[in-house]
């Protein structure tokens, strides 16, 4: 490990140290040396290489080496120009693919592939035709042939970056297009993109010295590297250093943006540091993408008893074929006040979608249909006003399956605990920096003022499941919605986190709705059961009677499975009968 940083550190220190050169050549270049690459001499035209001209003369007598350094100044400029038409290009078109609905999507997708499935070298001599052969045109032709690769650079990583947890919870809270976009996406993509430009920067450089070697580029009296190649290689026989000189520095300057990419790669995601972000985060909601059923009955006010309740749920996804698939069927669940509701069943039953749609969080692709969905006297069916978007940020906490992917990894522990209590509880900084720190202390976490200026990424996996269990306590939470919050930690750390919950849930009398596939976990933590598969519920059950009151074929296997202290241990452990298994894994055993 120590090795790797030695090396890391060289790395940058080598670009930097070539980035402050190229900058001086730049700014002093024409200053230092312009005199002497101007001055013609025809006595000393054609001179080799000496003390004198390190590179030789040309034909009319200006030393090369002068040139040379003179002509980095036009020649960086022209890079960096088409390297930026080629980013703010690419950061447009990316960002604007990954917002659009999904037809115009995958038409705007498909012309970007189209575009990259040209040569590039041809798209630039077909953008050089329409601009001229001018250093300006060949800037332009450099640089708008570059988009297209951004483009799907972009797209890619704001996409992957869009389907996270913290950038759905974001947009619960009434965060729009352009919010998620500054705020979430383009911070936690920023170091790929910038490794790629510092990338892109160098293959530009030798670009342009090829166009301008080829007479497309810079014309005369302007000159840059790849023009003084041109002149010089007539001559390469009779003075090397005319042609290796700029040769050279073409080399040279391309090793300094290839190493400036190598440092910012190796600074991995310290490169960009907290971003001053007002919504998101893993706690709040918004409501559901659902759309109440012609002729439904209006929804009636909940019992004073029930904080959340959701009727007639059915939740279906569209297909590549145009078809829909539905994945959830006519769910019922009604979540008493300071209950603790546990929903098992295997893995594809629909217990996380039947959770998402309660909370609101199911995505655009989702086609949800309710006939009612209320919490706290809220109408989660239409249109949510600012004061009730306030009430869900804070009343009803969501604790997701991986907090890794749940956290926004470009912003501190503390710029995400403290964003609850200083915009929907108008607190101030230092006051809600001090309930977030008290919501730390309260899940078990020491030294909880120091945590707050910490990365996700320096948490371990149950430390970062109490930070997300500790951002729904910032709020005044009634329900906690906890998403299989254990399923990725050893039993030891899993046991902490559930006495975390359940400490959690005495000192705030909210309701939890618990999510899990292990039976055995669910009964020993909650007032009720509720057993889901194939996307419906199956049956409720008192979790102090589960084994005696379970009726239901798939419950009762679901309970046969666990061992206990008289199991036969010699006997192999039982399994779910295939008949009784959800249709997914039937339809998987048999493809």
């Amino acid at each position: 490990m120590a090795v790797k940083s030695r090396a890391l550190t060289t790395t940058g220190i080598a670009a930097i140290s070539g980035a402050v050169i190229l900058v001086f050549l730049a700014a002093l270049g024409p200053v230092i040396w312009g005199e002497a690459a101007a001055q013609t001499s025809v006595a000393d035209r054609l001179l080799p290489a000496g003390p004198g001209h390190p590179f030789g003369t040309d034909e009319l007598g200006r030393d090369i080496f002068a040139r040379v350094m003179t002509a980095t100044r036009i020649t960086l400029l022209l890079t960096l120009g088409a390297t930026a038409i080629s980013l703010a290009g690419g950061v447009v078109f990316g960002l604007l693919a990954s917002i659009l609905p999904t037809y115009p999507r995958r038409w705007f997708t498909g012309l970007l592939d189209i575009l990259l499935a040209f040569p590039w070298l041809l798209l630039v001599l077909f953008f050089t035709v329409i601009w001229g052969a001018t250093a300006t045109g060949a800037m332009l032709a450099i640089g708008f042939a570059g988009i297209p690769s951004f483009a799907r650079l972009v797209y890619n990583m704001a996409a992957s970056v869009s389907g996270r947890d913290y950038v759905r919870a974001a947009r619960v809270v009434g965060v729009g297009p352009v919010g998620i976009l500054a705020r979430h996406v383009l911070p936690n993509i920023a170091n790929p993109f910038f490794v790629n430009a510092a990338a892109t920067a160098s293959v530009t450089l030798l670009s342009f010295a090829g166009l301008s070697f080829l007479g497309l580029g810079v014309q005369a009296p302007d000159y840059d590297w790849g023009r003084m190649l041109q002149e010089g290689i007539l001559r390469i026989y009779v003075n090397p250093m005319a042609a290796l000189g700029p040769g050279t520095a073409v080399v040279l300057a391309g090793l300094v943006f290839t190493l400036v990419s190598e440092a910012v790669a190796g600074g991995g995601g310290g490169g960009v540091r907290a971003v001053a972000a007002r919504a998101g985060g893993a706690v709040g909601l918004e409501r559901a993408r659902s759309k109440t059923p012609a002729g439904a009955a209006p929804a009636s006010a909940p019992p004073s008893d029930v904080v959340a309740e959701i009727a007639g749920l059915s939740v279906a996804f569209p297909t590549a074929d145009g078809g829909i698939v539905e994945r959830v069927h006519g769910i019922d669940l009604r979540i008493g006040r300071g209950e603790v509701v546990g929903i098992v069943g295997e893995s594809g039953s629909g217990k996380s979608l039947t959770a998402m749609a309660l909370a609101g969080l199911l995505g655009e692709q989702a086609i949800v249909t309710t006939d009612r969905h209320r919490f706290d006297g809220i109408d989660m069916t239409g249109p949510l006003s600012p004061a009730d978007r306030s009430r869900l940020g804070v009343e009803l906490g969501m604790v997701f399956q991986d907090p890794l992917t749940s956290l926004n990894p470009s912003l501190t522990i503390g710029r995400q605990l403290t964003e609850v209590p200083e915009v929907h509880l108008r607190m101030k900084s230092a006051d809600a920096r001090a309930r977030a720190v008290d919501a730390l202390r309260s899940v078990g976490i020491a030294d909880a003022g120091a945590r707050l200026t910490q990365y996700p990424h320096e948490f371990s996996g149950g430390m970062r499941q109490r930070a997300m269990i500790g951002m729904a306590l910032t709020g005044k939470p009634k329900l906690i919605i906890a998403d299989e919050p254990t399923t990725a930690l050893d039993v030891t750390v899993q046991r902490q986190v559930m006495g975390v919950l359940r400490r959690a849930q005495d000192a705030t009398g909210a309701a939890i709705v618990f999510i899990s596939h292990d039976i055995a976990l669910v009964s020993a933590f909650c007032d009720r059961v509720v057993v889901m598969k194939d996307g419906r519920i199956v049956e409720e059950l008192s979790a102090a009677r589960i084994r005696e009151d379970a009726r239901h074929p798939y419950s009762k296997a679901l309970i046969a499975c666990l061992p206990d202290m008289t199991s036969d241990r010699t006997a192999p452990l039982p399994v779910i009968p295939a008949e009784l298994a959800p249709e997914a894994i039937r339809e998987e055993t048999t493809a």
